[in-house]
């Protein structure tokens, strides 16, 4: 399980320990793996001594990391985009994260990842839970995931700007919408 992201109380990682500890209590052998620093690193270092601490990591070092994981746990109520959604999502891993910000408009729920109700702890945990004992559906996920993580390319995104300078040109409300630039076939 990967966590990217700063170690700091405002990520909410009270809520990625509940959902890592449901996982341990299987009894089934699980890794947390934390890429990022901050001020709770060291809580976080003796709170899970098993865990792996990456520490900072950027470009092809970083895209390893992401590589190396199987699940993306992302606990945050307070982003604003959180770029580590679409980068894990790219990665071809099966994000679980919060009905909020970037991962509402990235994740289409139980097709590419999962979302949790906004701040809904237990429910968070369950699907944690889920995730982590169906892996054969949750690397379905993350084919799906990665799939969509193809309309975040620049030609895509810039389609997308001069869809809603069209509409607010020609009067009109205009909302994009992310959609792959590529669907994938039963998926």
């Amino acid at each position: 399980m990967l966590c990217v992201g700063r170690l700091a109380p405002e990520k909410n990682l009270e809520t990625l320990l509940e959902a890592f500890g449901a996982m341990q209590a299987t009894g089934r052998a699980h890794k947390l793996v934390f890429v990022g620093d901050g001020p709770m690193a060291a809580e976080l270092r003796q709170r899970c001594p098993d865990a792996v601490f990456a520490g900072l990591r950027r470009d092809d070092d970083l895209a390893a990391h992401y590589a190396s994981g199987d699940l993306f746990l992302f606990p945050s109520l307070t982003e604003t985009f959180g770029n580590v959604t679409p980068e894990a999502m790219a990665s071809g891993l099966p994000v679980l994260a919060f009905d909020y910000a970037a991962a509402s408009q990235l994740i289409r729920n139980g097709e590419n990842g999962l979302l949790a109700p906004f701040a809904d702890r237990a429910t968070f945990v369950r699907q944690a839970l889920a995730l982590s004992s169906d892996l054969e559906g949750a690397a379905r996920l993350g084919v799906a995931a990665r799939h969509g993580a193809l309309a975040l390319d620049w030609a895509q995104i810039v389609r997308q700007i001069e869809g809603v300078f069209r509409a607010a040109i020609a009067g009109a409300p205009a909302v994009p919408v992310l959609e792959p630039a590529v669907r994938a076939v039963g998926v």
